[in-house]
């Protein structure tokens, strides 16, 4: 990790008091984006520019109204490309979740997602090769996401709370867009067949759900049969990691709630 000195933090924050834009100054400095984000949101909370950010009420610490769609989304997003990490540096931990370039709408979505279950806290974006981390820090981060632990998330249990549950009941096509979202994909499948003598090539869209967590594909075709789509497992090799949905009702059922990506 590369600390910036004291120095270099004061000259972003006056630079931001002036009215420069974090891309502007990130550029400047030669600061990682998200760094100047962070800096920005702390000098508004000392100075009581950020509602909450003294003390930030928590869902289910203190009863604070959720979004409980925005959550069921934003959930499947982190059981499939979110983890929660403590820094020294950070009083409170940070979740981020990875969102490729190719996807910006994607990346808007989980903004938007993070900003709705997190309103009081602040969100940015922080570049990487072919991706950015969407970031959030939370001092409740595990009050929201006790799925959280040490290791992969395959290798250890991954079981909803009672709450989550009635959560996921309640916005099932939420969770399943976040599962797609996230480790998922529509692709087109296609395939021969003899017709009068002559072979044809005919083609289907196809969803697939990948994730090598069996806690995490069961929470997926379970919430798919409670809706209604059918689905299979297609296995690589020994490794049954893919969930597919090629029957042509439940493609159009998915279509309908969530489509490709984009």
């Amino acid at each position: 990790m590369i600390f910036h000195g004291t120095d270099v933090r004061h000259q972003a924050v006056a630079q931001l008091r002036a009215g420069a834009k974090n891309a502007d100054v990130a550029r400047a400095l030669g600061v990682p984006l998200g760094t100047v984000s962070y800096w920005r949101h702390m000098d508004r909370a000392k100075r009581g520019e950020c509602p909450g950010a003294h003390n930030p009420k928590c869902p289910r610490c203190d009863g604070r109204e959720l979004d409980a769609a925005a959550y069921s989304y934003l959930l499947a997003l982190y059981l499939g490309d979110g983890h929660i990490i403590q820094h020294s540096a950070h009083r409170a931990p940070s979740l981020m979740i990875a969102c490729g370039d190719t996807w910006p709408g994607l990346m808007d979505e989980c903004e938007a997602a993070m900003r709705a279950v997190f309103p009081d806290n602040s969100v940015c974006r922080v570049r990487r090769t072919g991706c950015h981390n969407m970031k959030v820090y939370s001092k409740h981060l595990r009050c929201m996401f006790p799925q959280h632990g040490e290791g992969k998330k395959h290798e250890r249990p991954i079981i909803l709370e009672p709450w989550q549950q009635q959560i996921v009941d309640e916005y099932p096509w939420e969770f399943i867009r976040g599962l797609i979202h996230s480790d998922g994909c529509r692709i087109t499948n296609w395939t021969t067949r003899m017709v009068a003598g002559e072979r044809k090539r005919y083609e289907y869209p196809r969803y697939f759900f990948t994730n090598k967590s069996d806690d995490i594909r069961k929470l997926c075709s379970d919430t798919m049969t409670k809706v209604g789509v059918e689905w299979t497992v297609l296995a690589r090799g020994s490794d049954p990691f893919n969930i597919s949905v090629a029957r042509k009702a439940s493609v159009a059922l998915m279509d309908q709630h969530i489509g490709p990506k984009y």
